[in-house]
């Protein structure tokens, strides 16, 4: 992507819905056989359409409408489908991993390749496999691949997860849908995105109990029938276009915003003395004279600051004034985008886990290369508020979460090209 940088943004842009919370229901219709599962607001992202890549391969008919307001997704499950997931397909994204639970409940077992992802550090699933096997299943794994089978159902358990892993809550869940029994899972995660895939289970005749101390309970049935919900606007996405209106001292109105799912950064935000206002489902930024204040950060799972919105913040810290800090506990190699927003002109230090940002009053415009996702949206933003002109390599990262940024930020006024 080619950008001049310089240009405040002005105008409205409507989140997307989110894609964390998209591909962990995808795979719910795994659990529907001979049925029907809708979802509404799906976005169109590459990691998406690996998602029904998989899902096809696996014998599950998928048709798409993007012509209405909210894009839907139409799986329609025949009576039989195949438990073996392509290794080519697996190793696409981390995401293939949440198919482990529902097929492994659908099927009663599973040959799942150990998928792959952004580089952004070591994230295991043997709190996935750690649980499954709780619920009587047989694991065994060789040459990097995740064999497991069950005889007859999966049984409910009272399980305790060592951390509250996102990815292993949501696999568990669906596991325990078709499960004998009940289960209930303590120490789950608490993001919005668990919420998302109790009310598609729900949408399909499970019975899902969130508790709000971190636990949830699961009564498990013999059969689920056909539903339909809506994916939740993507948090990470409207936090995005949020900072790049602060950074750009634009005027921007992000709609379709939940905004208690961003209570931690739009907290940050009133720290540093950014100006905003939130409305119901919309967020404001306004053009300020004053560069942001100092703050410090420390990531953590939800409802904590969301490690996925880092690599924004401190690009927007890096024209604050004084010395910020950002301390990252969720994922060890989160800091790679450093040296690439260095090349701009930014003063970012790294001391293991902690980046330490000394502001800047400007920054210029630098060929760099997205080396992840959000460190892909930290670089165009930077180049969005830089002097000149910056190209962002490596796009192939963006197009994993972001739907037409390119499109979204031209009708904010932004100069973007792809090239």
């Amino acid at each position: 992507m080619k950008i001049i940088g310089g240009i405040p943004l002005k105008g409205t842009v409507k989140t997307q819905g989110a894609k964390n919370a998209a591909l962990t229901v995808m795979p719910v219709c795994l659990l529907l056989r001979g049925g029907i599962l809708t979802l509404d607001n799906v976005p169109d992202l590459y990691d998406i359409n690996t998602m029904i890549e998989i899902l096809r391969d696996l014998g599950v008919e998928v048709e798409i409408n993007r012509e209405l307001k909210d894009p839907q997704m139409i799986f329609k499950v025949p009576d039989e489908i195949k438990w073996e997931v392509s290794e080519t397909l697996a190793r696409k994204m981390r995401g293939s991993s949440l198919l482990l639970g529902p097929l492994l409940a659908s099927c009663g077992q599973i040959s799942l390749p150990l998928p792959g992802g952004c580089s952004i550090g070591a994230r295991p699933i043997d709190l996935h496999l750690k649980g499954l096997k709780q619920m009587g299943a047989e694991i065994d794994v060789q040459n990097g691949v995740v064999h497991a089978k069950v005889k007859g159902r999966l049984r409910g358990r009272r399980i305790y997860l060592d951390f509250p892993s996102v990815g292993a809550t949501e696999n568990l869940m669906m596991a325990a849908s078709l499960a004998q029994g009940e289960t209930i899972l303590e120490n789950i995660a608490r993001e919005p995105e668990i919420d998302n895939l109790a009310d598609v289970l729900r949408s399909i005749g499970v019975p899902v109990e969130l508790e709000g101390t971190g636990g949830v309970r699961i009564q498990g049935v013999d059969k689920v029938h056909s539903g339909r919900e809506r994916v939740i606007p993507d948090r990470i996405e409207a936090c995005t276009y949020i900072l790049a209106g602060v950074m750009t001292n634009g005027h921007i109105k992000v709609e379709d915003v939940v905004p208690r799912h961003i209570d931690a950064i739009l907290a940050k935000l009133e720290e540093s003395g950014a100006k905003f206002k939130v409305k119901k489902n919309t967020v404001e930024t306004f053009p300020s004279k004053k560069r942001l204040h100092p703050i410090s950060i420390k990531t953590l799972p939800y409802p904590g600051f969301p490690t996925d919105a880092q690599p924004q913040m401190a690009a927007a810290l890096s024209l604050g004034q004084g010395v910020s800090t950002i301390e990252e506990s969720v994922f060890q190699a989160r800091f790679l985008y450093a040296q690439e927003l260095n090349r701009m002109g930014a003063d970012i230090k790294i001391a293991r886990d902690v980046a330490v940002i000394r502001g800047v009053q400007k920054l210029q415009g630098a060929p760099v290369r997205a080396t992840d996702l959000r460190a892909g949206a930290a670089l165009i933003m930077a180049g969005l508020a830089a002097e000149g002109e910056t190209t962002v390599d490596d796009m192939v990262h963006v197009w994993r979460g972001y739907e037409a940024i390119d499109k979204k930020l031209t009708s904010l006024g932004a100069q973007v090209e792809l090239i």
